[in-house]
């Protein structure tokens, strides 16, 4: 098993370190600038092998030629943002399975956020690292992808086992969890959520990882297919991408 520790970065990006204590590799999870996951790894006396990207944004690939030159790490990326992502060595394939120091890691293309993006799942883990596909309880913009693409890419990562860890890339979670209790408003369980949420972040403390669980039951991005749900807000009559589009252009607009 990893030990997968969390790395703030930029004013509220998230990296993440996946470390094998016993041989002390590691790589690490959209390194959105170089000094933090530097200072981690020389700290912690770890060897940088890889540095895995989610997508080519540049605050999720800042840090990449940096932390490449300095440890000779291999980049890694969607074959398709090849052009995308600087000092890709290692292309990515759809369905494809990685292994990192015989932990086997799933790569799925999720299209929405961008056209390129993909997740990696840790099996072993149970842990994914969605990027900005799926956020804590909340989902990313459409800034290249269609809404039907989205929706697929959010089956992709419900179709995991429901004890599945959420990584994501940003720290958006409290208000995320606003808009969900704006649309969601007579769920009591939101409210206790939002109520942890807050009281762990005074402490200084992380929101992620969430869990898929936790997710599907409250996360109003990924109801979709819910006709329970869906009635309870009088858009029974809409469907999956109809659905998620309403919600999305509401959020967009919170």
């Amino acid at each position: 098993m990893m030990d997968i520790h969390i790395i703030p970065c930029l004013k509220d990006n998230y990296a993440y370190i996946v470390e094998n204590k016993k041989t002390k590799n590691a790589c690490v999870v959209d390194p959105s600038e170089s000094d933090p996951i530097r200072d981690y790894l020389k700290k912690n006396k770890l060897n940088l092998k890889f540095i895995l990207n989610t997508h080519h944004h540049a605050d999720h690939i800042g840090g990449n030629l940096e932390l490449k030159k300095e440890f000779n790490s291999k980049i890694l990326g969607f074959e398709k943002d090849k052009e995308r992502i600087p000092g890709i060595d290692i292309f990515l394939t759809n369905g494809q399975t990685w292994n990192f120091e015989g932990s086997d890691v799933l790569i799925e293309h999720v299209p929405g956020h961008t056209s390129g993006h993909i997740f990696y799942y840790f099996k072993n883990e149970e842990s994914v690292f969605t990027g900005d596909t799926l956020f804590s309880f909340g989902c990313g913009r459409l800034f290249e992808g269609s809404y039907s693409e989205m929706v697929n890419s959010l089956k992709k990562i419900k179709s995991l086992p429901p004890q599945t860890k959420i990584f994501c890339g940003h720290e958006y979670t409290v208000n995320n969890l606003k808009f969900c209790i704006e649309i969601d408003k007579n769920n009591s369980e939101l409210k206790e959520k939002y109520n942890q949420i807050v009281s762990s972040i005074k402490k200084k403390l992380y929101s992620v990882p969430s869990n898929l669980g936790d997710e599907m039951r409250l996360n109003i991005f990924l109801k979709f297919d819910d006709l329970k749900f869906k009635h309870q807000l009088g858009f029974q009559d809409l469907n999956e991408v109809d659905f998620f589009r309403k919600i999305r252009d509401l959020k967009d607009n919170f």
